[in-house]
């Protein structure tokens, strides 16, 4: 049975590891441990431990991935940030997140986007003419 300290240095290794963690991690970690261990031990084989893809094709994978599950805005962002400080571009991401538009239409695909606009701080053209606003509606 672990106690709290090795609790709490597990999941600060597991965000300098991965460069975030997420709210069910945290959970995890304090209330059912053995469980956060035996999942995380997954994704460190399936994701964080060195492989044929490197880093960066896998921070894609997951980003695309995330964006046609239609994952909360809040996953898909924390991937992104990592791409970016693994050195990908916002346009090689953005264009990621495009590959979901074809497969999985274009509502899963305006969660991406809108996740990705968040994060880079894009911003779209207004148009100069009178038109109802459609928020991000799939018109």
């Amino acid at each position: 049975m672990a106690d709290e300290n090795e609790k709490q240095q597990y999941i600060d290794d597991m965000a300098r590891k991965r460069g975030y963690v997420l709210d069910y991690h945290k959970v995890m970690a304090r209330h059912d441990y053995d469980v956060l261990l035996a999942a995380n031990g997954l994704v460190n084989a399936a994701y964080l431990a060195p492989r044929l893809l490197d880093r960066k094709t896998k921070e894609l994978i997951f980003i695309v991935s995330l964006t046609v599950m239609r994952a909360s805005k809040g996953h898909i962002q924390s991937h992104i940030r990592v791409a970016l400080e693994l050195g990908l571009s916002p346009q090689e991401i953005l264009e990621a997140i495009e590959i979901s538009l074809p497969e999985a239409g274009i509502v899963a695909f305006q969660g991406g986007l809108e996740a990705w606009r968040e994060v880079i701080g894009a911003e779209g053209l207004e148009p100069t003419v009178s038109v109802f606003e459609g928020g991000s509606g799939s018109d």
